[in-house]
């Protein structure tokens, strides 16, 4: 049997931190625009709750993660952006916090739902549940469940510890030079 590939610690950490918040945000965001648009369809139950506040705090706690993941993404995991699912995923995120930034989160409770900023927010919306299906499947189809269980693995190798990434950051920087 193969041995699973390693995947550096930042990456696991930093990848597994903002598909939690991706996950977060997007089912609560399928809440709010169920509660408060529902234009092409609502959803048979929504759950009781403040869902644009707990949509708006998975945005805004995406904001800083996403930034040290896309600066890992440009930097230590260039490589990986040549598939075209990692980019894409990337971008839709990268979208979907933009336009979140964009907006007030009183106009879909004042039912406002002209603004382009919520039209390109619904776009990204859409496009990142596209993204992660297509990331998750690229996965699958290079490295199977070897490669998936290998982004949750908790194994840290020498050279791989929290104190060794200013150091790994500073290897790649110089790499560039």
């Amino acid at each position: 049997m193969a041995r699973p590939p390693y995947q550096p610690s930042l990456l696991r950490l930093t990848h597994g931190l903002t598909a939690l918040l991706v996950l977060a945000a997007w089912l609560s965001g399928l809440f709010v625009y169920s509660r408060y648009d529902g234009r092409w369809g609502r959803l048979p139950f929504t759950p009781g709750g403040n869902w644009i506040d707990l949509h708006g705090t998975a945005g805004f706690l995406l904001l800083p993660l996403g930034l040290v993941f896309a600066a890992y993404a440009l930097s230590l995991g260039r490589p990986r952006l040549k598939r075209i699912t990692n980019s894409l995923a990337l971008g839709s995120l990268v979208l979907a916090v933009a336009t979140g930034k964009l907006m007030d989160e009183d106009w879909l409770r004042d039912g406002e739902l002209h603004h382009l900023a919520y039209g390109l927010h619904l776009v990204a919306w859409l496009l990142i549940g596209l993204a992660v299906l297509l990331h998750v499947a690229d996965s699958l189809r290079l490295g199977g469940t070897p490669l998936l269980a290998s982004m949750a693995s908790t194994t840290l190798r020498p050279g791989d510890l929290p104190g060794d990434w200013p150091e790994q950051v500073r290897r790649f920087l110089k790499r560039g030079q």
